[in-house]
């Protein structure tokens, strides 16, 4: 009976996660430049949280959403760039809501999991 038991409840903590969220996580790293001028900062901002770039080119690890993220670099002496980045939804959730339910789905959709930035930005930076 306690191995019957012990089965139904890992079954059951597996269905409570999302494919998504096991297969690559809420968070994902994201490159920005900001050709033809280096070593701007930038600040990145969805409703998961705000993350620093310190000098372009660079990198930073952000949490992924279904809102838009917005970029702003600057440099002195040359102007603000600004750029909004859609996320788009990821092919694994559909998997997901077939294979795993709609808690599954929920769960993915929730954390940002289902969602992803393009891997590499560009906010071109103009001379004034």
């Amino acid at each position: 009976m306690k191995k019957l038991l012990l089965t139904v409840c890992i079954l059951s903590s597996g269905m409570l996660t999302g494919c998504a969220s096991i297969v690559s996580g809420h968070q994902q790293s994201v490159s920005i430049t900001t050709d033809p001028v280096k070593g701007a900062n930038c600040i990145l901002e969805n409703n998961k949280g705000t993350w620093y770039v310190s000098s372009t080119p660079g990198s930073v690890v952000i949490n992924r959403s279904y809102e838009n993220l917005n970029v702003e670099c600057k440099k002195k002496g040359y102007p603000k760039a600004h750029k909004i980045v859609s996320s788009s939804t990821k092919a694994i959730l559909a998997g997901n809501l077939i294979f795993g339910g709609p808690v599954g789905g929920a769960v993915d959709v929730a954390t940002g999991a289902a969602y992803d930035y393009p891997q590499e930005i560009r906010v071109p930076i103009e001379a004034a």
